[in-house]
């Protein structure tokens, strides 16, 4: 029987091996591990230079807007931006989101047994009024920490008034402008 294919394989073993021990090697050398505490004590810290971070910005008050506000174009907006998650028929089901019938003036997860996160239902006493909604459109995860609705916002002062007046008109007794 031929050694031949004992040469081949302790070759490729030797060739692994160095390998591997090479990396080992120039690791300890190239990035030593980190110290968990500090070699020398110098002191505090110096305090950073570092600016400020930007304030967010004011959200535009949507009670001017909501005069001139075109519930058509709302009603189109919510078809395109919203319907894929929420209804908006009166005593329709529930989606992803919930239902949207009568929002305006109802209070923060207001639908009885949709599964409201805990940021929403924690403003369960808190009306969904004309600026609280305006709020939520723009940034929904600013508006109300730890909510589920995965939508960015819209930024559009103006088509967030549309939509509101949409949502509005979505009641038998619609609430009082502003």
């Amino acid at each position: 029987m031929s050694l031949e294919f004992n040469k081949a394989a302790a070759a490729v073993l030797t060739a692994g091996i160095t390998f591997m021990l090479a990396g080992l090697v120039g690791k300890l050398i190239v990035s030593p591990p980190r110290l968990y505490e500090a070699a020398i004590a110098t002191g505090a810290p110096p305090p950073s230079s570092a600016p400020a971070a930007p304030a967010a910005p004011e959200i535009e008050p949507i009670g001017p807007l909501l005069a001139a506000a075109n519930v058509d174009t709302g009603r189109q907006l919510a078809q395109r931006l919203c319907a894929s998650c929420h209804n908006f028929a009166q005593g329709g089901p529930n989606g992803v989101g919930p239902n949207l019938y009568g929002v305006v003036g109802a209070p923060h997860a207001h639908v009885d047994g949709f599964n409201y996160s805990a940021g929403m239902r924690a403003l369960h006493e808190k009306p969904w009024d004309y600026e609280a909604l305006n709020a939520f459109l723009l940034r929904p995860a600013a508006a109300v920490a730890g909510t589920r609705m995965a939508f960015a916002g819209i930024r559009d002062p103006k088509q967030r008034a549309d939509v509101i007046m949409y949502l509005r008109s979505l009641d038998a007794n619609p609430k009082p402008l502003p």
